[in-house]
């Protein structure tokens, strides 16, 4: 079991608490950059979708797990900087500049939608977010001299200054790097004093105000940085699946986003990729699995959103920490076995007022 002497204030802020962090993190980036060599092109795809969703998934997990504001709208932002990349592509827009004017674009969004954050929490902010989300997925279909409406949209090529993108494998590149630069930005806007003021605000709003801490400007960032992301992944989203429609961008994306940090594990950004590999995969396994249901079950309609919901339920009932808090169980139990105790994660039970009073 590995025992962390600290004896500098920086080692609380570090990347990489100790130097296993380093070989493994490392390791991993080293397997993701040789994948395109061992990986067929239908799997290189689904992993350039996880590192997509990935994406959007790190800048909701600082929205929702870190900040503690929920959105049932979040695939809005995802379409919006889907289709600013795809109409500055179609002008011929080089790649960078087309994806910074989609992520300032849902920065922008993001602000006007964080204002109700200021007034309204929890479900209440739910709900607005949800409303913003028909709004925007309205607008969509309307605005057909732009967005193509219900017919949809091609979308173009990736073009880097004269280099094309047109392959899976060079595709794939250009996710890894994004992933792994907003990857990066997200952790180091968490160690700084702006991700600590998000995290003050979702333990206690009335504790973090009376520290000091201005909640509409840090809410407000905290939409912008979210969205952000999500307009970066949806541009990356609109050259993976190469059509747009406004019907991609609905309450069931959304709800996909949401089901991936809840089930990835709150509050941890191992968690926003574990849940994109879940939303990835799980489709493919309700697949397999329908050799061995009755036809009856097998071709129903609703079977995955079925499947969905239980899964949700089990990990809200038995695992709150999602898979990365599954995962710090079995390695604290590889850590102290033979010593584990069988209760040492055991949630405690929850009273009401009138319970404690009684």
């Amino acid at each position: 079991m590995r025992f962390l002497f600290k004896t500098r204030y920086d080692q609380d802020i570090d990347l990489a608490r100790h130097s296993g962090d380093r070989f493994w993190y490392g390791l991993l980036l080293v397997l993701l950059v040789i994948a395109p060599t061992g990986l067929p092109e239908y799997w290189l795809a689904q992993l350039t979708f996880v590192l997509i969703y990935g994406i959007v998934g790190v800048g909701l997990m600082l929205l929702a797990g870190y900040t503690g504001l929920f959105s049932l709208g979040h695939a809005a932002f995802l379409g919006v900087g889907a289709y600013t990349e795809t109409v500055l592509a179609s002008m011929g827009w080089p790649f960078p500049l087309s994806l910074a004017a989609a992520a300032a674009l849902s920065a922008t969004v993001g602000a006007i939608v964080g204002l109700p954050a200021l007034r309204v929490k929890g479900i209440y902010l739910a709900i607005a977010t949800l409303a913003f989300g028909f709004i925007v997925e309205e607008i969509l279909a309307r605005w057909e001299s732009v967005t193509g409406g219900n017919a949809g949209k091609l979308v173009p090529t990736i073009d880097i200054f004269g280099w094309k993108a047109d392959s899976r494998t060079s595709f794939y590149f250009v996710c890894l790097v994004v992933a792994v630069l907003a990857t990066l930005a997200v952790l180091n806007l968490l160690r700084a004093p702006t991700g600590r003021a998000f995290v003050a605000i979702r333990d206690s709003e009335v504790s973090a105000q009376s520290m000091g801490i201005h909640l509409a400007r840090y809410k407000t960032l905290s939409f912008m940085v979210s969205a952000t992301l999500a307009g970066v992944g949806g541009a990356l989203y609109a050259h993976q699946i190469r059509f747009l429609s406004p019907d991609q961008f609905g309450i069931l994306q959304s709800v996909d986003l949401l089901l991936m940090i809840v089930i990835g594990g709150l509050g941890s950004i191992h968690g926003a990729f574990l849940g994109a590999v879940f939303l990835i995969t799980m489709p493919q396994l309700i697949t397999l699995g329908k050799d061995f249901l009755p036809g009856a079950i097998a071709e129903a309609t609703g079977l995955q959103a079925f499947v969905y919901g239980i899964v949700l339920i089990a990990f809200v009932l038995f695992e709150p920490m999602g898979l990365y808090g599954r995962w710090l169980k079995l390695r604290t139990w590889f850590d102290l076995f033979p010593f584990y105790r069988a209760g040492m994660f055991r949630r405690q039970k929850s009273f009401q007022k009138s319970d404690r009073l009684r």
